[in-house]
């Protein structure tokens, strides 16, 4: 019987799997770092994307905070202006009434008749003055009354009074405002 030595084919092919498979190996490991690295590159690369998109933000966010600012400071300023506006329309329509009271006041005083004070409380007005007769008086209060700007014209007090020698008489009138503006 012949006897042939197969040992050596064995260990030749055990060393040849064992080359494929370290082979295979170092090649699957090139294939991991390579898609790892990969992997890497392009979440850097969406990392450095987002920086920039947050930083671009961050600047818009910045720029919109001025305007905001800007905005804020003009709204102040226009409160402000209203406020003022307000303040010169109730200064005119006070201007208008006052004057246009004492206007017409003016116009109802009769010659030697005379107003010594004039005191107006809400739509209430208390009026003093002196007259040479007590007609002068009651010509004043009618035309008071007819003036269409005051009502309830009443006589409060009439008394004789004399200054340096002169004697007439001295009188009080309170009457209600009639066309009073807010």
């Amino acid at each position: 019987m012949i006897k042939i030595n197969l040992l050596p084919i064995r260990a030749s092919r055990k060393k040849e799997t064992m080359r494929q498979q370290v082979t295979i190996l170092v090649v699957a490991l090139v294939l991991v770092l390579a898609v790892g690295a990969v992997a890497w590159g392009y979440l850097r690369s969406q990392i450095s994307t987002l920086k920039g998109e947050i930083s671009a933000s961050e600047a818009e966010l910045a720029t919109l905070k001025t305007k905001i600012g800007a905005i804020d400071n003009l709204k102040k300023l226009q409160a402000d202006v209203k406020k003022k506006l307000d303040v010169l329309n109730r200064l005119r329509r006070g201007k208008t009434g006052p004057a246009s009271r004492l206007a017409a006041l003016s116009e109802t005083v009769p010659d030697k008749l005379w107003l010594t004070k004039y005191s107006e409380t809400g739509s209430s007005v208390s009026l003093s003055g002196g007259a040479m007769s007590e007609d002068l008086i009651a010509v004043f209060m009618k035309s008071l009354q007819a003036s269409g700007s005051f009502g309830n014209v009443e006589l409060v007090v009439s008394e004789q009074a004399e200054n340096s020698g002169v004697k007439f008489k001295r009188f009080d009138l309170a009457f209600q405002i009639l066309d009073q503006k807010p």
